[in-house]
């Protein structure tokens, strides 16, 4: 089970790694993703019990699986798809006015 955890933390630090350096505004996209799907992992390490089962299928369960951080992983992965979907298509609008999709070029350009 640590082996998940050490698995959100290496997907978090390398997420966060290609946000802070890259200057590719696809690149810093596939970053928060990247974060992204971290967190979505740790919520469902969180909620998960070995052997657990949903409260709603049986009356006469042991170990019961926290079917909340379930709602809040699916519920993130919706809500990331579409800040996913603007952040790409502001990334094109960027590209079209810019020519360009290097950050700091698009900063040069806006100065």
């Amino acid at each position: 089970m640590e082996i998940a955890y050490v698995a959100v933390i290496i997907l978090f630090c390398l997420g966060m790694y290609t946000i802070i350096t890259k200057k590719n505004l696809i690149k810093i996209v596939i970053g928060i993703t990247i974060v992204e799907s971290s967190l979505i992992l740790l919520l469902m390490l969180v909620g998960y019990k070995p052997g657990g089962t949903a409260p709603i299928l049986d009356k006469r369960y042991e170990i019961v699986v926290d079917p909340i951080t379930q709602a809040l992983a699916l519920t993130t992965i919706v809500i990331g798809g579409s800040v996913t979907a603007v952040m790409l298509a502001m990334v094109i609008k960027l590209h079209k006015r810019y020519r360009t999709l290097n950050i700091d070029e698009i900063r040069k350009l806006r100065g």
